[in-house]
């Protein structure tokens, strides 16, 4: 299952450009890590979605200015859009190394699950081995008795 966000904007009759950000996985890794991991990780995000929120807000105030019955002021306009795309560029960054940082969890790294499991298994060869060896007693004095 897949929670995506997609944020849009247009700039001017000519531009769009539009933001998905891909959370399920995201999501997943850091319900698994440890707690002290998991308070970065999630502060981390927490910046993330702050410099969205003042996205959308850049994203807004070119919106009014574009809508300006006297014309757009260029300097805001570009000063917003710089503000934009730097803003962009981080969140992206973020987002990538938390996804990263994710994927490279390991929950099983110090859990004695396979070892356990394989002393299990080889407790379990051990009794069927004593039983044949068992079976393999009773066979042999069963033909002592008989001779």
């Amino acid at each position: 299952m897949s929670n995506q966000t997609a944020i849009s904007f247009n700039a001017s009759d000519s531009s769009v450009v539009v933001f998905e950000f891909e959370c399920s996985s995201l999501i997943f890794g850091i319900e698994a890590m440890d707690s002290q991991t998991q308070n970065a990780s999630l502060q981390r995000l927490q910046t993330v979605e702050k410099r969205i929120v003042r996205v959308l807000e850049l994203a807004g105030g070119v919106m009014e200015e574009f809508s300006n019955p006297s014309g757009p002021r260029k300097e805001l306009v570009n000063n917003h859009c710089s503000e934009f795309m730097q803003l962009i560029k981080d969140i992206q960054v973020t987002l990538r190394e938390e996804i990263k940082s994710a994927c490279e969890y390991r929950p099983f790294e110090k859990c004695d699950y396979i070892a356990r499991i394989s002393n299990e298994i080889c407790c379990q060869k051990v009794e069927y081995v004593l039983e044949k060896l068992d079976a393999m007693r009773e066979t042999i004095d069963e033909y002592h008795q008989a001779n």
